[in-house]
């Protein structure tokens, strides 16, 4: 099998435009993907260079790969069976932050240079006080961030020309504020220059995003087959499904530097991120947390064989379309796209998703992802949403911590397990449905001053206890 090198490939060299923190399998199958794509539709004109923030070691499998890896998608496209492979090309180098300090603070003197983008966890854009320097490797992202914008800062001696575009890719809302809010309270603490200060507020672009599309990485069960079919031996091979959806709140300038959206990608650049969000917490999270319980107590073990299962596939469909979709300010032309999108996702052959996994924490996530449609439905139709309140009742069953004999795999805090337990001892289902209802620190309400809401629940328990 050949090695993947620059020297077995043709490649166009590009200038380096984007500044990446992160060589994980996320960035290298979203980010470097899209750049591929857009570079070979000839809409976008760069390369990448990778900073290592993490690992203390260098990633010899990328150097040993001249940074060339292939992204594999694998899923269901418009109903069609998925398999395809692209090599991306646009990654010109890696930078270790801890190896090569100096080496790190010159990549910020490259003119070419105007995108940052990052995804350092959702943990990751954070400020800490014992960072104590520009001059020293700080532990966060952006204490090493700023540290290298003030390089370039003094670089070019603040032309207004050398400011750059954050896309940060954190899974945290308003992800591009709390990047200039840390870079700022850096500023300050190290007491740098007002008017580095000012060219960071002024001459500097952080856009808010929301990043959608999952990415399993190294396809270990299949690499045999899929390097037989490249012809190449790939150890930086990362699999992705075909669905992927990136919004940018942006101005202008953005759209215009870096337009995805005209190679063909699924690249919104919006005013105002909060409907897409919130389109993404309702459906696509929604759609998991309401069906997980439910599903775990028919039976089902994955995401995928629920989906197909007639009963839950049709219990799933019916909360969605007819249940959330109702109560969300949206075209609804997009949101049945989307959905649709979601139930496409879900029936993915090559990823297997066990609802265990994704009944972690589930009364908080239940609380964000599914308790507003449920009370919004209420409101718009004065009738509480049948499938919905099902999904209610079985989470309810589900912290019981057995059902009909099986052992249900609760995985929460342990305080609040204590307290379910406790109430799952009381007389009766509506004392205790009554009861969890009433605990604002699950719901951040009383669910009680709903009329009605508690005699629903307790019927739908009472139906799944009798099944």
């Amino acid at each position: 099998m050949k090695p993947l090198s620059r020297s077995a490939i043709t490649t166009t060299p590009r200038p380096v435009k984007i500044l990446q923190f992160g060589n994980g399998n996320f960035l290298r199958g979203f980010t470097d993907w899209m750049t591929e794509k857009s570079n070979e539709a000839n809409v976008f004109d760069g390369d990448i260079h990778i900073v290592q923030v993490h690992s203390k070691s260098g990633n010899n499998p990328m150097k040993d790969q001249d940074c060339l890896f292939h992204v594999i998608e694998q899923g269901l496209k418009k109903g069609e069976l998925v398999q395809e492979s692209k090599l991306v090309t646009c990654v010109a180098g890696i930078t270790n932050v801890f190896e090569e300090y100096e080496e790190y603070l010159k990549l910020g003197e490259n003119p070419d240079l105007r995108f940052v983008v990052s995804n350092t966890t959702e943990a990751g854009i954070v400020f800490d006080q014992t960072d104590h320097s520009a001059d020293s490797i700080s532990k966060t992202f952006p204490g090493k961030l700023t540290a290298l914008l003030y390089h370039r800062f003094k670089t070019f001696k603040g032309d207004a020309s050398k400011g750059l575009i954050f896309l940060p890719c954190e899974l945290i809302e308003g992800n591009g504020d709390a990047l200039k809010e840390c870079i700022q309270k850096y500023i300050s603490f190290w007491k740098l220059p007002a008017e580095f200060s000012e060219w960071i507020d002024w001459k500097n672009i952080f856009c808010n995003t929301l990043v959608d599309r999952i990415v399993p990485g190294f396809p270990k069960g299949s690499i045999d087959e899929i390097q037989e079919k490249l012809g190449y031996k790939d150890e930086m091979a990362v699999m992705v499904e075909p669905y992927h959806f990136w919004a940018i709140e942006e101005v202008a300038t953005v759209k215009e530097e870096f337009p995805l959206d005209k190679a063909g990608l699924n690249v919104k650049f919006v005013d105002n991120l909060a409907p897409f969000r919130t389109q993404k917490v309702r459906i696509l999270n929604g759609g998991h947390t309401s069906m997980v319980p439910y599903a775990y107590l028919k039976g089902l073990r994955t995401v995928r064989e629920s989906v197909e299962n007639p009963e839950i596939g049709a219990f799933l469909k019916e909360a969605i379309y007819e249940e959330i979709i109702p109560t969300l300010d949206m075209p609804q032309e997009e949101l049945e796209q989307f959905a649709n999108d979601v139930l496409e996702r879900f029936a993915n052959p090559f990823i297997v998703h066990e609802l265990k996994s994704i009944a972690l924490n589930s009364i908080s996530k239940f609380k964000v992802r599914v308790l507003p449609s449920l009370l919004a439905y209420y409101e718009l139709k004065k009738v509480w949403p049948e499938k919905l309140t099902l999904s209610f009742a079985a989470l309810l069953v589900f912290y019981k911590g057995n059902y009909n004999g099986v052992e249900t795999p609760v995985n929460d805090n342990p305080t609040l397990m204590a307290e379910f337990k406790s109430a799952w001892k009381l007389d009766s289902t509506m004392e205790t449905v009554e009861k969890l209802l009433s605990e604002r620190s699950y719901w951040g309400e009383d669910l009680r001053g709903h009329e009605g809401l508690v005699e629903a629940v307790s019927g739908a328990v009472d139906q799944l206890l009798q099944a």
